[in-house]
């Protein structure tokens, strides 16, 4: 299904700012162009810093990029150079090719494995290289692209109706609401643990008890922003962990989520020495034939956030991890 139609910028909560009034209003395919003369007051400053005074709801970073994409002319000249010194009485005319954020929230035909759908919510099985959120690095091609072309309302919905996320290399189950009052539910029963959410992981290591549980903060890495650890005063988190099989120097296992924190699964079992197969993040080098972080979402299981009915599903992994976990069985 598809829908013609167009996001406007507050369904993606994205605001990149008022036009200037001198500016003229540009058409859905056209960026805009504002051209102005360099004042006195600019008189041996920088271009970027010029261009933060024409174009000032937009980042110098964003700037320093149009700038270096050839979008820029000082006196009918592309310059390309941001630290290029502009003088008074100069014209500087810059084409606002939009962000990459500014893009982000609208309808993509990205292909979807649909699980279960009905009026107010659907189930997905996201494949690994998926990612579900744009965000830096990657800001279209992300199922909330495919979700706002799968059905209309998801425009008016916060997140377009994504209530939890998958890591971009884990694969698995999601359940995403469709209207207001299923997304309010949904929330609210993750917050209350109400959602089972079970995975299936392939790690390093055999760990020596059969089932335990990890109970450990999560926060930000203090030592890299891209990481999270467990630290002291982070937000609680819970997991509870299962051996199913094992082999020589590596194990499957089955783990359920008590809380949602970023990277959970990750970061609690590399904290018990038995970081992810293939996830250089937390410290698991490649192995098995697996070349992305071997975790998977294979079971979800919770009540209809409307009309209260249970409902459960469970996804099959991947080839790859299928794959991987044969030969813990099976080594060869």
């Amino acid at each position: 299904m598809s829908t013609d139609y167009r996001v406007a910028p507050s369904a993606g909560g994205f605001d990149e700012g008022e036009a200037f009034a001198e500016a003229d209003t540009p058409s859905a395919d056209e960026p805009e162009r504002r051209e102005r003369p360099v004042d006195a007051a600019l008189h041996g400053a920088r271009l970027d810093k010029a261009l933060v005074s024409m174009a000032g709801e937009f980042s110098r970073s964003h700037l320093q990029t149009l700038i270096e994409g050839g979008h820029v002319r000082v006196d009918a000249r592309t310059v390309t150079t941001p630290s290029r010194k502009v003088l008074a009485g100069q014209r500087i005319e810059v084409e606002l090719v939009p962000t990459a954020q500014s893009q982000a929230f609208r309808p993509e035909p990205v292909p979807l494995a649909i699980v279960h759908e009905d009026e107010h919510l659907l189930v997905l099985d996201k494949p690994a290289g998926l990612v579900v959120h744009p965000a830096a690095g990657n800001w279209s091609g992300t199922v909330l692209n495919g979700l706002l072309a799968r059905h209309a309302g998801a425009a008016s919905l916060p997140r377009a109706g994504i209530v939890h996320r998958l890591d971009k290399d884990t694969s698995g189950l999601m359940v995403v609401g469709k209207s207001l009052v299923a997304v309010t539910a949904l929330v609210r029963a993750i917050a209350a643990r109400e959602v089972h959410r079970e995975y299936r992981a392939i790690v390093h290591g055999v760990p020596r008890a059969r089932a335990w549980r990890i109970e450990a903060p999560i926060g930000r890495d203090p030592q890299s922003r891209i990481r999270m650890a467990v630290v002291a005063g982070g937000k609680p988190a819970t997991t509870d962990v299962e051996t199913l099989v094992a082999g020589e120097r590596f194990a499957g296992l089955r783990c359920v989520l008590h809380t949602g924190r970023t990277h959970q699964i990750r970061v609690h079992l590399a904290s018990r020495g038995h970081p992810l197969v293939a996830d250089a993040v937390y410290g698991g080098a490649p192995a098995l034939g697996l070349a992305r972080q071997a975790l998977h979402a294979a079971r979800l299981a919770l009540r209809h956030p409307v009309t209260g009915a249970p409902l459960s599903f469970d996804a099959p992994p991947p080839g790859d991890f299928a794959a991987a976990w044969s030969r813990l069985v099976t080594p060869g």
